[in-house]
């Protein structure tokens, strides 16, 4: 084992505020002296290591000091004072080459988080990092430096995921990701879920609970997500690869905006939802491997921002929650004439004019976004009326138009939306006019399953799902859980679309449902592969029943 005692040996950049909890303190000193306390009664790495938000020089490490996670207070279990973490990166994986060390401050008014930002490293390299306090060791993550912002780097090796809800299904689709050894990994949302126990059950019933009433106060969100972070699935994804993370409802509540909580709400006034964001927005910092720029200010956090991985791609995040408007006609499908009104924002105007200035200056190979909600239209009914989703992009019509103008007048060479939310696979053409099956297509979208929520689900065959028929752009679904592995490369982005044929034991097997492939210059998805389908011998379903099924698979409860 490496010494941890001795100084450190390279330029260090930490975050020094009150909630990201980061201070270099050379070994030796008055300071370092100070934080000394008495040894802790146990392992405090209860809720393991995460890294995120690459860049060229450096990322951000994390860890949270947890000796119960289960603790009521949301607290831990941990003395109320400071505590000293040391921690170390290194070039190899056994901690022979240390490259920077240093001590942090894990402090209680952070729930003893701990938030490293480092710079100063070398382009596009593996690294490996650990924490220590006391003579207890936390696991060992691995993470990377973004290539050089002049060179394109080796493909990159990039999974996204979404929707991983405690209690319908085991995390083996996190552990099946962390052994595809990816370089990159996106959660593009409901990280966790609000609900209390039995609220949110499926067919078959939940495979586990979860700890505590709805999630509304600040220890109620800090206990929701270390009960989350003590899953080793999800703690080998996390010390697998660097994350960018994004939030959509489910880390505050279902299906808010804005100011506006769900109908029904346990916070329905202004004030209270206001509060219970700002409960909500702490701990998801407190929790996530992200830089000083997102620390919360009160109800308000910074989470749209765009990350640069060399000339290959640029990743602009974005947050389709903060600042939408309220979903028109309520929530639901429907045939909404406030879905087009031009006023409406999904975005709001800053983070627009933020996205289209990103397109603007652009020079990537691929500018990926990475969001929460279905892009694409979904028109639910054949015919001239159509019903589409008030939460998605479809409801902010006019918002998503001038999005998609805006990549097409920046001439953008390869726009792809990544997607999550929705609880299956889908793989779709963006069109100029969803109206016309004819007309240009001018970027792709790629939607990825939920981690469990909804339980397994079935295997699926494309042919026979009705949404694709009434909306030829859409091009792939399954409804299985899992992820989406891509490579991307030059010439090409492949995207492989993982399925689990179960959550409800733990120890499934990965397999690949199917391949698409976007060509460089060549908007639209393309299809290389797809497993056969076995149909069980059941009843058939009507295609009414069919669209039923998958409405009701994305919205309920």
């Amino acid at each position: 084992m490496a010494d941890f005692a001795r100084p450190l040996n390279r330029r260090t950049f930490l975050v020094t505020s009150g909630l990201a909890t980061a201070v270099a303190i050379a070994p030796g000193t008055a300071a370092n002296a100070a934080l000394r306390t008495r040894a802790l009664p146990g392992d405090p790495f209860t809720l393991g290591v995460a890294s995120g938000d690459p860049g060229p020089d450096g990322f951000v490490l994390w860890t949270r000091l947890a000796l119960d996670p289960h603790a009521e207070d949301g607290l831990g279990g941990m003395p109320a004072r400071t505590i000293p973490v040391r921690w170390e990166v290194s070039s190899d994986p056994r901690f022979r080459r240390v490259e920077r060390r240093g001590t942090a401050a894990a402090r209680p008014q952070s729930a003893h988080s701990v938030h490293v930002e480092l710079n100063g490293l070398r382009p596009g390299r593996d690294y490996w990092y650990r924490f220590r306090v006391d003579d207890h060791v936390s696991p060992a993550g691995r993470t990377r430096t973004a290539p050089h912002p002049a060179t394109f780097g080796p493909a990159l090796a990039m999974a996204f995921v979404s929707c991983s809800q405690f209690e319908h299904g085991y995390f083996t689709a996190y552990r099946r990701l962390a052994e595809e050894h990816p370089d990159l990994i996106l959660h593009l949302g409901d990280y966790q879920y609000e609900y209390k126990k039995g609220v949110y059950t499926i067919p078959g019933g939940n495979v586990r609970d979860h700890e505590g009433p709805e999630t509304v106060t600040l220890a109620n969100y800090r206990l929701r997500h270390a009960q989350y972070k003590s899953d080793r699935d999800l703690q080998a994804a996390h010390e697998a690869a660097p994350w960018l993370v994004v939030f959509d409802d489910h880390e505050v509540e279902n299906n808010w905006a804005g100011y506006i909580p769900e109908e029904g709400s346990d916070t329905p006034s202004y004030e209270e939802f206001r509060a219970r964001r700002a409960a909500a927005f702490q701990a998801y910092y407190e929790n996530m491997p992200l830089r000083r720029r997102s620390i919360p200010k009160g109800p308000d956090i910074q989470a749209y921002r765009r990350v640069q991985w060399g000339r290959l791609a640029n990743f602009h995040m974005l947050d389709t929650r903060q600042f939408r408007d309220d979903q028109g006609c309520g929530d639901g499908y429907k045939d909404c004439p406030e879905a087009t009104d031009p006023k409406r924002s999904i975005t709001g105007n800053e983070q627009e004019k933020w996205l289209l200035d990103g397109f603007r200056r652009s020079t990537a190979r691929w500018d990926v976004l990475g969001q929460q909600v279905f892009f694409a239209q979904r028109d639910n009914t054949a015919g001239p009326v159509k019903k589409t989703s008030m939460d998605a992009w479809d409801g902010y019509a006019a918002s998503r138009d001038r999005i998609t103008k805006g990549w097409l007048d920046a001439k953008v060479r390869n726009p792809v939306v990544l997607t999550g939310d929705v609880h299956a696979h889908w793989a779709s053409d963006l069109k100029a006019d969803y109206d016309d099956p004819n007309s240009r297509t001018v970027g792709s979208e790629l939607v990825c399953t939920s981690i469990t929520s909804t339980g397994d689900g079935t295997d699926s065959d494309p042919a026979a799902q009705p949404f694709l028929k009434i909306n030829p752009h859409l091009r792939f679904y399954n409804n299985q859980r899992g992820y989406v592995l891509t490579k991307i490369g030059k010439e090409e982005m492949k995207a492989d679309f993982k399925t689990l044929p179960t959550v409800r034991t733990p120890g499934a097997a990965i397999s690949t449902k199917a391949t698409f492939v976007v060509e460089d210059r060549v908007p639209g998805v393309h299809q290389t592969y797809l497993r056969p389908y076995v149909s069980p011998k059941l009843a058939a379903e009507s295609e009414r029943q069919l669209i039923q099924q998958t409405i009701d698979n994305e919205t309920q409860p």
